[in-house]
């Protein structure tokens, strides 16, 4: 059979790609994982919440992990288990039998967590799988981190411009600038970065150059170790 060629075989090419993208089995920008395998990824990492909360209270303890202290540049980070967290995505992607399915997954988790989370009190302490103890609202927003910044993969990934809501922007803004708000643009080189394009450069998801960075640095951005 003779392969297409010219335009029409630049027409099948396209049509291929496009369905790539709204099955969400095509690339992402977090390589190895395609858009349904950050999507499957982050929605385990929304439910964990509600397994912590199935569980009994830990004891109380006097050290508590704060939420940039989670994001230290420790084992959970490592290669090894990078390479844990890869295969346990792909694992849970090829569950689905599309990308409607694990949508409408993501939309029944996240609800049941929010559920599960209103009605603890401002105190309640958990312990992540890395053996942190830490508060639940601490903890919470490292799940924003995970929505926002792999919202952005998502999106990407499908051909759409990234985008996060207000809120969440301000809750990762302020982790990323020790708890000052984003109100002032970073500036380089006469152009202000809008909040987004810090998020997605502070987050690893554009590039910044190493005058960018001074200026953000300036700005009073700190470094965490995001996977």
């Amino acid at each position: 059979m003779r392969r297409p060629s010219g335009p029409s075989h630049s027409a099948c090419t396209r049509r291929s790609a496009e369905s790539r993208k709204r099955s969400g089995t095509g690339a992402s920008p977090c390589d190895p994982w395609t858009v349904r395998e950050v999507f499957a990824h982050l929605t385990t990492a929304v439910g964990r919440v509600g397994d912590m909360l199935a569980e009994p209270e830990p004891e109380p303890s006097g050290v508590l992990v704060t939420a940039a202290g989670y994001y230290a540049p420790d084992e959970r980070f490592s290669p090894a288990v990078n390479d844990v967290r890869v295969g346990a995505a792909q694992e849970s992607a090829a569950v689905y039998d599309d990308g409607r399915a694990l949508a409408e997954h993501f939309d029944a988790v996240w609800r049941a967590v929010a559920a599960a989370c209103a009605k603890e009190p401002p105190e309640r302490q958990v312990r992540t799988r890395h053996g942190d103890p830490m508060l639940l609202s601490d903890f919470l927003v490292t799940r924003v981190v995970e929505v926002c910044v792999h919202g952005f993969d998502v999106a990407e990934g499908l051909g759409h411009r990234p985008w996060v809501t207000g809120e969440a922007a301000d809750v990762v803004a302020r982790l990323l600038l020790d708890g000052r708000p984003y109100d002032k643009p970073v500036v380089v080189a006469g152009a202000g970065w809008d909040r987004t394009t810090f998020l997605r450069k502070a987050t690893g998801r554009l590039p910044m150059s190493a005058t960018e960075r001074t200026a953000a640095e300036r700005h009073g951005l700190r470094q965490l170790t995001l996977g």
